[in-house]
């Protein structure tokens, strides 16, 4: 039996090195990776209200794959605005945290790309039926987190579908957060919202008959795990990673929990490009 014990816990760190093989230095050393998250955007990241734990589709994400990685995750609650210099100084390893792989962002930081996304318009359940088409929404007031890229992307939209064609502008509002839009909104201070596809079905579970969702998304981003630009051997481990979870079925499994299924990769893609 002891010496069965002893060969099974050979195996065991065995394959746990071989995970690690990848890893930098510094965090095999630790024995964990530093992440930096906010966990205000379900069903991304969230507290559950129950329990007060981190919950959502990147928290099990990233659980998963520093377990693909033999290495543990230490979460670190840091507001959105602070999170790339977080990563510039040293402060988190990654940013793993709803964040959109946009090619400004790429001057900075490298992203494995892990789900498709996009901007969406909605509006008080109330009011749906005076939106029928998205430029019923030019000249109307529409709030969006201002920490995101929501407000240009908007602001771009109508341009192209307002202005262009002689409508009014969208009058774009900057909030303190997704939480904040929708808090306005039910009070009446504006007229719809923009915020993520893929938050948008949970919250409609939360509150029935509070929100709906007008047309399709407006815009077509990935979303990815952000590292710095010089700590490629990291960036590399969690692709690798990536892959492995998606060869075994436990990526589309963490998804599918959230009802996500839709916004599935269907390969590793690293800034937007597809790697082989």
């Amino acid at each position: 039996m002891k010496k069965h014990l002893a060969i099974l816990t050979l195996t065991c760190l065995a394959a746990t090195a071989v995970h690690a093989q990848g890893l930098p230095e510094r965090i095999k050393s630790a024995g964990k990776v530093t992440v930096a998250n906010q966990p205000n955007y379900p069903p991304m990241e969230y507290k559950d209200p129950a329990t007060n734990t981190l919950t959502g589709v990147d928290i099990d994400l990233g659980l998963a794959l520093a377990k693909q990685l033999g290495t543990t995750v230490e979460w670190t609650d840091i507001g959105f605005e602070q999170m790339i210099s977080s990563i510039t100084t040293g402060r988190v390893d990654l940013i793993h945290s709803g964040m959109s792989d946009l090619p400004k962002r790429r001057d900075t930081l490298d992203f494995v790309d892990y789900m498709k996304s996009g901007a969406q318009f909605y509006t008080s359940f109330a009011r749906k039926d005076e939106f029928k088409t998205l430029t019923d929404f030019c000249g109307k007031t529409i709030g969006m987190s201002r920490r995101t890229s929501f407000p240009d992307e908007t602001a771009k939209w109508s341009a192209a579908n307002c202005e262009a064609t002689g409508k009014p502008a969208i009058v774009v509002v900057g909030t303190e957060g997704s939480a904040d839009a929708r808090a306005q909104l039910k009070q009446g201070r504006l007229d719809a919202a923009v915020q993520g596809s893929e938050t948008l079905p949970y919250l409609m579970t939360l509150e029935k008959d509070t929100y709906a969702v007008i047309g399709e998304p407006f815009t077509a981003v990935y979303q990815g795990i952000a590292f710095a630009k010089k700590d490629t051997e990291l960036r590399d481990a969690y692709a690798s990673a990536l892959r492995a979870l998606m060869a075994s079925g436990e990526y589309k499994t963490i998804f599918a929990k959230y009802g996500l299924e839709g916004t599935l990769l269907d390969g590793i893609y690293i800034n937007g490009e597809a790697v082989k």
